[in-house]
């Protein structure tokens, strides 16, 4: 039961509050899905003590992968944890048909909730966020959040969509990685029925003290022990625990960061024992020299 930390909108079926870790997909040398790995994965943040699950969203290279093989990444993740956490599991794409499909499929997967990413590659105006997610959430009978991060897809939402969007059955909250604190504030401020989760590990404690009841963390993928250890000493009301935690994840966030895009964390999985994979091609993981680098400022961290 969350004591000192936000509690999840009053709309949200599924409570989802505290880690909820955007989980990798991982992949055989051949760029072929290894879903048994995929599904360890999942598993090792639950067991870490992440309080849910996020397969198929950046982290999970969602975009990468096709409509069979979302599909089964779900259904496999959805066995290995599904029984222990809420799985809410990524199925955006560019189209609302698409999106449907995806969706269906997800439902029939097992999955307890959807993430919707804002539609991406074509500008969306206010009437077309609109008019997809009314589609998308009357055709499926799951809870639906929306994924804001129009860095990547963009395409931002207004306050005035959010304020429409909230009016929406069973769409139930907003997963944000705007990095909009003032954006943020007010959309929370606005609709406590609706659940919100930071989307960065640069605003953990921050997403916390403005009303985000759970944080998506790339850091927790590597390392969900330190990330739930944060969340539980701001929900202990030990504040000042949870900064020095804060602290300790930029320093992390930093190291993971280093070399091309999202190769950090599937390097780190690497170096704590974890085979997670090469990233799906045009991704790349890290060098000789970076992953050494690397290494070196996680054992000076003192996590190796």
């Amino acid at each position: 039961m969350v004591s000192h930390a936000p509690t999840s909108g009053s709309d949200d079926p599924l409570d989802i509050h505290g880690v909820v870790p955007p989980t990798i997909t991982a992949f055989h040398e051949d760029e072929s899905v290894d879903y048994e790995q995929t599904a360890a994965h999942a598993e090792y943040v639950v067991d870490g003590g992440a309080h849910g699950v996020f397969p198929l969203g950046t982290n999970g290279e969602g975009p990468m992968l096709g409509g069979e093989e979302s599909d089964r990444a779900i259904e496999a993740v959805v066995d290995a944890v599904g029984d222990r956490v809420p799985v809410i599991a990524g199925v955006g794409a560019p189209s609302t048909h698409q999106t449907l499909r995806r969706a269906e499929a997800a439902e029939q997967a097992g999955a307890d909730g959807l993430v919707v990413v804002t539609p991406y590659y074509f500008p969306l105006d206010h009437d077309a966020a609109l008019r997809h997610y009314r589609r998308v959430c009357a055709a499926t009978d799951l809870p639906v959040y929306v994924y804001h991060i129009p860095s990547k897809t963009g395409n931002s939402l207004s306050l005035d969509t959010v304020d429409e969007l909230a009016t929406i059955d069973n769409l139930v909250g907003i997963k944000d990685s705007s990095k909009n604190v003032p954006w943020l504030g007010q959309a929370i401020d606005a609709h406590p029925e609706l659940t919100f989760l930071s989307g960065s590990d640069s605003l953990l404690f921050p997403g916390l003290e403005v009303g985000c009841s759970g944080m998506v963390s790339a850091v927790a993928n590597v390392f969900p022990e330190i990330v739930v250890d944060l969340y539980d000493a701001y929900d202990e009301g030990d504040e000042a625990r949870a900064r020095e935690l804060q602290s300790q994840v930029y320093d992390i966030r930093d190291a993971l960061k280093r070399g091309p895009y999202m190769a950090g964390v599937k390097t780190a999985l690497s170096l704590r024992g974890f085979d997670a994979g090469d990233l799906r091609d045009p991704l790349t993981t890290m060098d000789e020299e970076d992953t050494a680098a690397l290494e070196a400022d996680l054992e000076e961290l003192g996590l190796l």
